[in-house]
């Protein structure tokens, strides 16, 4: 058996995290065939499992910038997206608080088709880069990962995990339902 090389790129947390980026990527090209309440099972429980791994992601040193590169189309963004949407239905659109200026806070209206849709395509891309041979993609791969998750995909999770959390337990109490998956589409 051959060793893994000594580097942040083989690393327990890289690894770990291209499992679950990978798991999730595969659930969502097949979002239309869930209803919604398996969609937002499979969601509660793989958010926080990405939120940590994205969080544990080492610091590389790209040695190529010129490695890095981006592989998802449009068309698969936008035919996710709709999936996405029509699973969703009026449990699409929710508000949530941009604290990207502390001076305004202001509630916004988010989409979670749009959210899990950002969140794909960025693991997606990290898969598919990472999948080339050479280091410097590896490298560039992660790094780029990192970077996203600390500006991008890391924020919108919790913002989209937060109304999925509300989605399905709190509006029960609402609805006067006695189970969740009464009211869930």
């Amino acid at each position: 058996m051959s060793e893994i090389p000594n580097h942040p790129v083989y690393s327990r947390n890289v690894l770990e995290m291209l499992t679950v980026a990978n798991d999730y990527c595969m659930f969502m090209s097949k979002a239309e065939t869930y209803s919604q309440k398996q969609l937002f099972d499979y969601l509660l429980k793989v958010g926080p499992l990405l939120y940590i791994k994205g969080s544990l992601l080492p610091d590389i040193s790209v040695q190529n910038p010129d490695a890095a590169e981006k592989f998802l189309q449009e068309e698969e963004w936008e035919s996710l997206f709709l999936a996405l949407r029509k699973v969703l239905l009026k449990n699409d659109e929710f508000w949530f608080i941009d604290n990207s200026d502390l001076a305004e806070n202001q509630a916004i209206k988010g989409s979670l088709s749009e959210s899990f849709a950002d969140i794909y395509q960025d693991l997606k891309d990290f898969l598919t880069l990472y999948q080339k041979s050479s280091l410097d993609a590896k490298e560039n791969a992660v790094y780029e990962l990192k970077q996203l998750f600390a500006t991008h995909w890391g924020n919108r999770l919790v913002n989209a995990h937060k109304a999925l959390h509300y989605l399905y337990y709190n509006l029960e109490e609402e609805e006067g339902k006695n189970r969740v998956s009464d009211f869930l589409v």
